[in-house]
C-alpha cells in the first residue's frame, strides 16, 4: 500500500469518525465529562480501521485466492463491527447479561457475513480463474479458447476483451498462415514454370555447343521462343506484383474502347493465323460510341490476355469472336472461344493467380497462368468487373464504366394505359 493511498484511508477514517463524534454529541448532549468516553468510542474503531485497512492491502498483495481475500475483508469488517458495539456497550454500563446479548448478535452478524462473502465469492473466484487459465492457454498458442464469461461488471468486461484479443489473434494467425502459403506456393509455381523453358534452353545450347543439332537455324528459332516465353513469365511476374501491391497507377484519358479491341485482334490475327484458328471482332457502337476513362496501355493489356488466353485453347479451324457492345452506363467486352470451356471446378478460381484450366497443357507453353488475375486486377483498377460466360465454349466478359459524358439515364419505360 502507498503512502499516498495510507494517507487517503486515515483521512477517510477520521472525518467519518468526526462525523460521527457530531452526530452523537449532537443526539446525545452528553455532560463534559462524558465526551471523553465518545471520543474513545468512536476514534477507537477509527484508528483500527486504518491499521486493519495497510495490514489487509498488504496481505492482498500476496495473496493467491479471491476466496480467501473476501473472506479476510468480511472478517475485518465484522471485527471492526464487533469493537465498535463492544465499546459502545462499555460506554453505556450494560449490564452483563445485557452484554452477552450483544456479543451473540455481534457473533451472529460476523458468521452471516462470512457465509455472505464466500457465496458471492466462489463465482468471482471462478470466473478469475477461468481469465487467467485462458489466458496461459493463448499464451501457450492455443487461439480456439474462449472464457465464456456472462457479467455485466468489470470481471465480465474484462472476459469480453480477452474474447476479443483471442479472435483477434486467430484471424491475424490464419491470415499469416495464408499468405505463407500463398508466398510458398508462388515461389513453387515461379519454379516450376521456369523450369520448363530453360530446360529447353539448356538442352538446345548443349546441343549446338557439342555440334550434334542437325539443324542449328531451327534449334536457334526453339531459343527464341524460349526466350519469349521467359521474357513474358517475368513482365507477367512484375505486372502482377505491382497489381497485388496497389501500385498498378496509369494516367487517364478517354480511350475510344472499340479502337483498342480493334488493335488488339489486329495484332494477335497472325499468332490466330499460325494456329489455324479465325479471330474476328464484332462490335455494337453505331448509336453509342464505347469511350470509356482509364489507361489505354494497361486496358490493351488486358484484352491481350484474354484473347491470346481464348486463342491457346481454340481448336484449328474454329473461331474466336471478340463482341463489344454498350448500354446507358457501361461498355460490355465478350472474348469467346468454341474450345472445352472451363472445367466446373476451375470456374470458381479462374481468376486467382497461377491456376489453369489446363496445367499441362499451360505449362509446355511456359505461361504461368496469370494472364486471368492480371486481367481482373486492371479492370478492378478500372472500375469495372469481369465474369465467365456460360458453356459451350470458354467466354470471359468485361464490363467497363463508360465515360461520365456518355452515361445516360435508361430510358423510362412506358406504362400500358
Amino acid at each position: 500500500m502507498t503512502d499516498r493511498s495510507a494517507v487517503a484511508l486515515a483521512a477517510g477514517a477520521a472525518l467519518a469518525g468526526g462525523v460521527a463524534l457530531a452526530a452523537a454529541v449532537a443526539a446525545l448532549d452528553p455532560p463534559s465529562g462524558d465526551v471523553a468516553a465518545l471520543v474513545a468510542v468512536v476514534g477507537a474503531p477509527a484508528a483500527g480501521a486504518v491499521v486493519a485497512g495497510v495490514a489487509l492491502r498488504r496481505w492482498i498483495g500476496h495473496a493467491r485466492s479471491l476466496v480467501r481475500v473476501l473472506l479476510a475483508v468480511a472478517a475485518v469488517s465484522a471485527v471492526l463491527v464487533a469493537a465498535a458495539v463492544a465499546l459502545a456497550a462499555w460506554a453505556m454500563f450494560l449490564s452483563s447479561h445485557d452484554a452477552g446479548l450483544v456479543a451473540v448478535v455481534v457473533g451472529l452478524a460476523a458468521a452471516l457475513a462470512a457465509l455472505v462473502a464466500r457465496h458471492v465469492s466462489r463465482p468471482l473466484a471462478r470466473d478469475a480463474h477461468r481469465l487467467s487459465e485462458v489466458a496461459q492457454q493463448v499464451a501457450a498458442g492455443d487461439l480456439t479458447v474462449r472464457t465464456g464469461i456472462a457479467r455485466h461488471d468489470e470481471l465480465g468486461g474484462a472476459g469480453r476483451a480477452l474474447d476479443h484479443l483471442v479472435s483477434r489473434l486467430a484471424m491475424t494467425e490464419e491470415i499469416r498462415a495464408r499468405l505463407e502459403a500463398e508466398r510458398a506456393f508462388l515461389l513453387s509455381a515461379i519454379g516450376h514454370d521456369l523450369r520448363t523453358p530453360l530446360a529447353a534452353l539448356r538442352a538446345t545450347v548443349e546441343s549446338l555447343q557439342d555440334g550434334v543439332a542437325p539443324d542449328p537455324d531451327r534449334y536457334l528459332a526453339a531459343m527464341g521462343t524460349q526466350l519469349q516465353a521467359v521474357q513474358q513469365l517475368i513482365e507477367q511476374l512484375f505486372e502482377y506484383g505491382r497489381i497485388e501491391a496497389g501500385r498498378l497507377t496509369f494516367e487517364t484519358a478517354e480511350i475510344d474502347l472499340a479502337e483498342l479491341v480493334d488493335e488488339t485482334v489486329a495484332a494477335l490475327v497472325p499468332v490466330a493465323d499460325r494456329s489455324g484458328v479465325t479471330l474476328a471482332m464484332e462490335a455494337d457502337v453505331a448509336r453509342r460510341p464505347a469511350l470509356v476513362d482509364g489507361g489505354g496501355a494497361e486496358l490493351s493489356r488486358a484484352l491481350r490476355n484474354l484473347v491470346d488466353n481464348a486463342l491457346r485453347y481454340a481448336p484449328a479451324g474454329t473461331a474466336v469472336r471478340v463482341t463489344l457492345a454498350t448500354d446507358a452506363v457501361a461498355a460490355h467486352v465478350s472474348v469467346s472461344d468454341e474450345g472445352p470451356g472451363f472445367p466446373d471446378d476451375f470456374r470458381p478460381r479462374a481468376f486467382e493467380p497461377f491456376t489453369r484450366a489446363d496445367p499441362a497443357r499451360d505449362r509446355a507453353t511456359g505461361t504461368a497462368g496469370l494472364g486471368l488475375a492480371i486481367a481482373r486486377g486492371i479492370v478492378d483498377a478500372h472500375g469495372g468487373s469481369i465474369e465467365l460466360g456460360a458453356p459451350p465454349g470458354g467466354t470471359v466478359i468485361l464490363h467497363l464504366p463508360l465515360a461520365p459524358s456518355r452515361r445516360r439515364d435508361p430510358a423510362p419505360q412506358e406504362v400500358p394505359s
